[in-house]
């Protein structure tokens, strides 16, 4: 018959389940999860800047570490290429304190947004 086919030995899995599905995400785009602790003397200012782990590459290099063995000898060791287009402030947010924390008061675009970013808000530009 059509029966399906098995393994002959028993085996470890590959990977843990917790990561599966293993699968491109549905949004591309990075989110800024911490920010540094605010400076209200200073002026409003960049804190964050956007960036994406674009791949990986290796280089080789000299160690200059006396004492160890390893001292003037070239190593290969990984190096993550890490991408960062230019930014473009579209809009800011202000907010407002409460006993729950931060809330967002009233956002304020700017006012000429360029094509781009505005085909980036539709679904069907």
């Amino acid at each position: 018959g059509k029966a399906m086919s098995h393994r002959k030995f028993e085996r470890p899995r590959h990977g843990s389940l917790g990561f599966a599905p293993r699968k491109r995400t549905k949004h591309r785009f990075g989110k800024i999860k911490s920010f540094p602790k605010d400076d209200a003397s200073k002026a409003p200012h960049f804190t964050a800047f956007m960036s994406y782990k674009a791949g990986m590459s290796h280089i080789v290099r000299d160690v200059d570490r006396p004492g160890s063995k390893l001292h003037k000898k070239e190593v290969a060791e990984s190096v993550s290429i890490v991408e960062t287009p230019p930014m473009v402030v579209v809009g800011f947010v202000g907010y407002v304190e409460t006993p729950r924390g931060l809330r967002a008061l009233t956002s304020v675009w700017a006012g000429h947004l360029s094509e781009e970013v505005k085909r980036r808000f539709y679904k069907t530009w």
